[in-house]
């Protein structure tokens, strides 16, 4: 191999590794001390610009040989990158510009659009709201921010963002208005947003990814004939589009037409170059070969599906975070330290949260829909409230520590009351979002994996119903296969970490069980299934509000779940997810050993 070609950066720049992602920025030159190379960014920025590529490129690399630091010669080949599909490089240039130029909204606002490409939602936030900050009052800033708060299931700021870009446009942008309308059917509004679907149509008819939202909303909200109506102007439009195709699919398999579904799939493979399905198909698909009970295919489908879905967006388990967390946490959350520190007062003025904890695909959709059918419970579905005030307690409590650690300022004379202003915060914050109406005494939160942080909840909020939703372990697994989901530190990005970070979240629940008081309920999904009026009964009597019947009938709660439960809850309640994991035994065999200390704790047996 020549030697200068095993010196280029992996990453694919066309960058010395020493000029590129083993920069080390303290050797960076000082900008006068290469002033000579702005001609050559220029006439590389002009070549560019005339669509000679070649050139540019050659100019990009002979300064950024000399000068790695350069913003307009960064620019240009982060372009040249993008443009070849270079995507690791291209990350890699932008990446570098706004580390040297933090106050660049063009470069900051790109590189969180690029992360929000590949699903990469926690960084590409932390970007983006810097981008808000640097310029308050550029439209584009507020609706890329709209974009990736909808995408992380935070719809309610979202919106906001969203309707600034109105104020700050005043204009009626058809894609901006498709744009809340997706949103505002993710919070379950689905008149508003059929409205402003119309509205945006009217303006623009043709644009496919408007057609597709409107589709979907009519999907989620039942209409299925008027879902298929808007997926058949589309083929007109656009005929084997793939977008449609799936979408159809996934019609086709709420109305219970599964293979016609699995032959709209196949399809759609044959006519790609590889005669291959995406990630997100080949989940669909796997989910439809599950229910005609082609189980081997179905997991097949899953494990590809999660393959590619890794290899393009690249989330994988955080292992080592994951690991220190929960270790930090049980080391805090211990009893003596607990019979020392505080607790929230509870507050009578305002609807209190019921928890209803649970992994991933555990029941936890068919509990809160359950519940908020009483009138006098209302759902607030996924809040992301415990985990931000996680990481704003150290500025709240005023501590140099982080969380969990933070919480020893609360032996402090001055922050005794912290743990009530923490409440304060998140109720005001559910108050806010919109959540509660005028009646309801109680409101659920439902976040995924909220158990991991029962000792705070029970800290803050030490009356509050906390309704656990156990299931078998290894039907959890089969869902978290079946599913994308970025919870739990992307652990459902493979099996084995699925499994070992369940193992360490119901551990730890065993911690805080045995360290702590808890107002602690645990339901078996399969209870539910089983006698579904006594576990109903048992759920209301513990949150202490009388039996109602309309929680029995909770698949005709009009009430969009914006979860991927969110077919499965509009239903009547049924029996074949029950053990289903029966069906895929022997593709579980990897796990059960990790497993099965948690299955037998839970009074399961493997069978």
């Amino acid at each position: 191999m020549n030697a200068s070609v095993s010196m280029l950066c992996p990453c694919g720049s066309g960058l010395r590794s020493a000029r590129c992602c083993s920069l080390d920025a303290s050797a960076v030159p000082p900008p006068d001390s290469v002033r000579h190379l702005v001609p050559l960014v220029e006439r590389a920025i002009q070549a560019h610009r005339q669509g000679a590529t070649e050139t540019a490129e050659r100019l990009c690399l002979d300064v950024l040989e000399l000068a790695p630091d350069r913003p307009g010669a960064l620019g240009v080949l982060y372009e040249i990158r993008k443009a070849q599909g270079k995507q690791a490089a291209a990350e890699a240039l932008i990446r570098r510009i706004v580390a040297f130029d933090p106050n660049n909204f063009v470069a900051t606002n790109e590189l969180a659009l690029l992360l929000l490409g590949r699903g990469a939602l926690v960084e590409a936030e932390i970007h983006a709201r810097n981008a808000v900050r640097i310029a308050p009052e550029n439209p584009q800033a507020h609706n890329l921010m709209g974009m990736i708060m909808t995408e992380a299931q935070r719809p309610q700021i979202g919106e906001f963002h969203y309707r600034r870009v109105l104020e700050l446009s005043q204009t009626r942008d058809p894609i901006l208005l498709a744009n809340l309308a997706w949103n505002l059917k993710n919070q379950g509004r689905m008149e508003e947003a059929r409205s402003l679907y119309e509205e945006s149509v009217a303006a623009a008819p043709d644009i496919r990814q408007t057609l597709l939202g409107w589709a979907r909303l009519e999907e989620a909200d039942r209409q299925f004939k008027v879902a298929g109506r808007l997926l058949d102007r589309m083929d007109t439009l656009s005929p084997k589009d793939p977008g449609v195709m799936l979408s159809r699919a996934i019609l086709l398999g709420r109305m219970k037409r599964y293979d016609e579904a699995i032959a709209l799939l196949d399809t759609l493979a044959s006519q790609t170059s590889e005669g291959k399905l995406g990630p997100n198909e080949l989940l669909e698909k796997g989910r439809l070969l599950d229910q005609v009970g082609r189980y081997d295919d179905a997991f097949v489908a899953f494990e590809e599906g999660k393959r590619l879905a890794r290899e393009m967006s690249r989330n994988v388990y955080q292992d080592a975070v994951a690991d220190n967390l929960i270790t930090r946490l049980r080391n805090f959350f211990v009893g003596g330290r607990l019979r020392t520190l505080p607790r929230a007062g509870t507050r009578t003025d305002v609807p209190q949260p019921i928890f209803v904890l649970g992994f991933p695909r555990s029941g936890t959709t068919l509990v809160e829909q359950t519940l908020s059918a009483h009138p006098r419970i209302v759902a607030g579905d996924e809040l992301p409230l415990i985990h931000d005030i996680t990481s704003i307690m150290p500025r709240m409590l005023n501590s140099p520590l982080g969380y969990p650690e933070a919480l020893a300022e609360l032996w402090m004379g001055d922050q005794r009351a912290g743990l009530d202003n923490l409440r304060d915060y998140y109720l005001q914050k559910v108050a806010q979002m919109g959540i509660l109406a005028p009646k309801a005494a109680w409101f659920t939160d439902k976040m995924p994996l909220n158990e991991t942080q029962l000792g705070l909840i029970a800290l803050l909020f030490p009356e509050a119903p906390l309704i656990h939703v156990i299931r078998h372990p290894l039907d959890v697994m089969v869902s978290a296969m079946s599913n994308h989901f970025t919870h739990g530190f992307c652990c459902a990005s493979a099996l084995e970490t699925a499994a070992l970070h369940y193992v360490r979240v119901m551990d730890l629940v065993q911690h805080y069980r045995a360290e702590m008081a808890l107002r602690y309920l645990p339901i078996r999904y399969e209870d539910m299934v089983d006698d579904q009026e006594a576990t109903v009964r048992a759920m209301l009597d513990f949150v202490g509000e009388k039996f109602d019947r309309r929680c029995l009938a909770f698949h005709e709660n009009r009430r969009y779940a914006r979860t991927a439960s969110y077919a499965q809850v509009t239903e009547k309640l049924y029996d074949r997810s029950r053990f289903r994991y029966r069906h895929y035994r022997a593709q579980l065999e990897p796990v059960i050993p990790l497993l099965r200390p948690v299955i037998e704790r839970l009074g399961y047996t493997v069978d």
